[in-house]
């Protein structure tokens, strides 16, 4: 094979959001992605002791949080609109005390109102096209003495054209899980609406130390990479 580009590859493929995590849902624990190492730590900051509390795990994904949570002693009742990501959450789980479930965060969610102590949204809010209609449902399930923590990918990554996506092991090709591109402002005014108040509201960039352990960082050092919110009921 020559060093040549083969121009009928293509750099990028945008495909919709639930089809690209089914194909990534292999390779989705191994893939080096520094986001979800900067995120777990902080994420368990806010979440505080969630010993005996019901959680809500929306876009739970391979089940990262979840299986945390449950270790931590919480009730948790994880969703997710992949059936390869859900998948890859039960061969994880095993015995753990968490509820799994198909759900699309597009549509209402399936619950009564007032179910949850704590709902957690971790890294899934780009993927989602009416954040408004989301963070309503948010609130509807949580209960008034509850609190939902979200995180999500900074706007300021797409000023540099970097949204999630992985590699098709096959032939090479990135994969871009269907995205969009919210403002900070979008976050705040959605979650306001609601009928949230922000208890707190941060922006996380790529540190030295992460570039040390992950070269993938490096070229992000400085840069915003993470915001993170928790907010309570109004």
């Amino acid at each position: 094979m020559g060093s040549e580009q083969d121009d009928s590859v293509p750099i990028a493929e945008v495909v919709p959001t639930r089809a690209g995590y089914d194909q990534w849902a292999a390779s989705y624990d191994d893939d080096g992605n520094p986001l979800p190492v900067l995120e777990g730590t902080l994420v368990d900051g806010l979440l505080g002791d969630v010993s005996g509390l019901e959680v809500l795990d929306l876009g739970c994904g391979t089940g990262r949080h979840a299986m945390a949570m449950a270790r931590r002693g919480a009730c948790v009742t994880a969703v997710d609109f992949s059936g390869g990501m859900l998948e890859r959450a039960k061969q994880k789980l095993g015995d753990a005390k968490v509820t799994i479930q198909v759900c699309d965060l597009a549509q209402p969610l399936p619950f009564p109102a007032a179910t949850f102590d704590l709902v957690l949204c971790a890294l899934v809010l780009d993927h989602i096209a009416e954040l408004e209609n989301l963070f309503r449902e948010i609130r509807r399930v949580c209960r008034p003495s509850g609190f939902a923590v979200i995180s999500t990918v900074h706007p300021a990554m797409l000023l540099r054209g970097v949204q999630a996506r992985f590699r098709d092991p096959d032939n090479g090709v990135e994969i871009r899980p269907q995205s969009y591109p919210h403002q900070m402002s979008d976050y705040v005014m959605a979650a306001s609406r609601a009928g949230f108040r922000i208890d707190h509201f941060s922006e996380h960039c790529v540190t030295e130390d992460l570039a040390n352990r992950m070269e993938r960082a490096r070229k992000y050092l400085g840069w915003p990479m993470l915001l993170l919110m928790r907010l309570l009921p109004a």
